[in-house]
């Protein structure tokens, strides 16, 4: 599995336009058949901090996700809506995807 996390810092003035942008693409990146899961936070203590979370099957899903048209669409529009540049880490893993929290459990 390929486990990838990107914190964003959007500039204050374009927050609708990302939100339209992440939406979208967030949208089309769920609908890859590698793709395990995908979704944009929006930080608890600053409304300008994006968080991408994002998993794939393997690496091949990861080089067939890079190679889609609103990837490119999304990497040609997202340096006017960026303030810094984003943070990466990416994360090859043999794990499978998302498990079972121990330490918390509903009452």
């Amino acid at each position: 599995m390929i486990l990838i996390n990107i914190k964003m810092q959007i500039r204050p003035e374009k927050t609708d336009e990302w939100l339209a942008v992440a939406d979208a693409y967030a949208k089309d990146v769920n609908s890859e058949e590698g793709c395990l899961f995908f979704q944009f936070s929006r930080s608890l203590t600053d409304d300008n901090e994006f968080v991408c979370i994002e998993g794939f099957k393997d690496a091949d899903a990861g080089a067939a996700h890079v190679k889609q048209p609103y990837v490119k669409r999304f990497f040609e529009v997202t340096p006017d809506l960026v303030a810094t540049q984003p943070q990466i880490i990416y994360v090859d893993t043999p794990h499978g995807g998302f498990g079972p929290m121990g330490e918390i459990q509903p009452r």
